[in-house]
């Protein structure tokens, strides 16, 4: 639960509360109406909108305000007050008079500020537990076992634990360097000594706490030795994660660099988590709603393609393969079986050729025409892929001869977003064989730069242009 997420969660409960008054006032009193039921219905939209623009504008959707515990009463009347004055005014210029509308607006007004006090007092209250049990606190690591880490932590932990909206979750950086008594690196004990947070591992250890979800920032403040800080933010990049700059670097590959505050450190924001608050939202609503509705729009098509897979060779039905996920993790990505049940290779590790005599004879028509990939909507329905996304490779796959992981340099930074059923590097003609490095090179480099300007409308046209023949040609077989 991010502080931009809880914010507007609590723009949309207020709307909500003060629409529901509106249109349950508008039941009561009907009766005593005399126009028609839509000049009240348009005054109750634009009331609730000019409601949650006064309340913004009095600052209570920052959440600092419910932190300290106490009610911001005041500002509630002073918005709601404001919002009645200018609601009324809107009534009256209206031509229709005050009079004709008296009891609805009275009847209105004043059960959505009695709604919007008891609310607001709700909210200190839940905003207190999420913040006693850590969600609304983002979770920094840091990385660097020298002096400059040190007094960066120093800083990052100073304040009341309530009022902080970030918690250090670990510290990572060189052991080796760190038991070396050098003068620019704080060892273990005296890091205990001046600090709760003592060395939890070295970089590869920081790697897997990023890939378990565990940890959402973290801030490079290497010491000397510890590698070269622009090196770091590269290799990072691999995982999802914000990463920061605590630190002076020389110029990185890639990313976008701006400056933020963490615990009022001024930090250089090196690259940004691909989708995170509303964005991930967005994300995953298209991809579940996606997902159900083809689902059920092509169940009969999945029945009948079974019916086929049976008919045509023993064996299972669907095939399951380990393939990676995102932050690296493994999956089992669905497809209607291919191949025959005995020739089936779960690492791809043999990658498949055209004319390859381990595919059955409805196999060749399903990755003719991509319809093996069918069941991979219950993947993205169960949260492990997305609609639109890089393509899952397998474990083994291999360009030239070559793991992808050694082919591409970058090669793991497509995976810091969900793979897909469908991608930028499909439709733009990167699919099939990957006979050369320059296949799967580019292949990467449209994944990344579909990760780096995801939109929904950018996912739309990816969508559109699948359904229009991306999955189907001379690369699919």
């Amino acid at each position: 639960m991010s502080l931009d997420i809880a914010s507007g969660i609590f723009r949309l409960l207020d709307g909500a509360v003060c629409l529901a008054a509106a249109l349950a006032s508008l039941l009561v009193t009907m009766p005593d109406l005399h126009l028609a039921p839509a000049y009240y219905i348009a005054i109750a939209l634009l009331g609730t909108i000019i409601m949650m623009n006064a309340l913004s504008i009095a600052g209570l959707y920052r959440l600092e305000l419910l932190q300290g515990g106490g009610l911001p009463f005041g500002r509630v009347i002073m918005a709601w007050s404001a919002a009645v004055a200018i609601v009324a005014a809107v009534v009256a210029v209206s031509g229709v008079g005050l009079a004709s509308s008296q009891n609805w607006l009275l009847l209105w007004l004043v059960t959505s500020g009695c709604v919007l006090l008891a609310l607001r007092a709700i909210l200190v209250v839940r905003v207190d537990q999420w913040r006693q049990a850590g969600r609304l606190c983002r979770r920094i690591a840091v990385f660097g076992s020298g002096t400059a880490a040190q007094a960066l932590l120093q800083r990052l932990t100073e304040g009341r634990p309530s009022t902080m909206d970030h918690i250090v979750v670990g510290v990572y950086g060189d052991i080796a360097s760190a038991h070396s008594g050098r003068a620019d690196v704080m060892p273990n004990r005296a890091m205990q000594e001046r600090s709760v947070h003592a060395l939890c591992g070295d970089f590869q250890d920081l790697l897997g706490e990023i890939r378990r979800e565990h940890v959402d920032a973290v801030i490079v403040a290497p010491a000397p030795g510890e590698g070269n800080p622009g090196v770091v933010v590269d290799r990072l990049r691999q995982a999802a994660a914000d990463i920061y700059v605590h630190l002076d670097i020389p110029e990185m590959t890639g990313g976008q660099t701006a400056f933020e505050k963490i615990g009022g450190v001024p930090l250089l924001l090196a690259e940004r988590r691909p989708l995170c608050g509303w964005r991930g939202i967005a994300k995953a609503v298209e991809d579940r709603v996606f997902a159900a509705f083809a689902l059920l729009l092509i169940a009969p098509l999945l029945a009948l393609i079974a019916i086929l897979i049976k008919l045509d060779s023993p064996g299972p039905v669907l095939f399951r393969q380990k393939r990676y996920g995102l932050n690296n993790r493994l999956i089992d990505v669905m497809k209607f079986r291919t191949m025959r049940h005995d020739m089936c290779d779960q690492t791809a590790s043999q990658l498949t050729r055209r004319n390859d005599p381990r595919v059955t004879r409805i196999g060749h028509f399903l990755r003719r025409t991509s319809l093996d990939e069918l069941p991979q909507f219950i993947n993205v329905l169960l949260g492990e892929m997305s609609v639109v996304g890089p393509r899952p490779h397998a474990t083994a796959a291999k360009a030239a001869g070559l793991l992808y992981q050694d082919a591409v340099p970058n090669y793991d930074c497509r995976h810091r977003m969900k793979p897909g059923i469908t991608g930028l590097a499909q439709v733009s003609g990167w699919r099939g064989e990957t006979e050369t490095l320059d296949q799967i090179r580019k292949r990467v480099e449209h994944d990344i730069r579909y990760i780096e300007n995801w939109s929904l409308f950018l996912d739309a046209q990816i969508i559109l242009r699948t359904i229009m023949g991306g999955f189907t040609g001379r690369q699919a077989f």
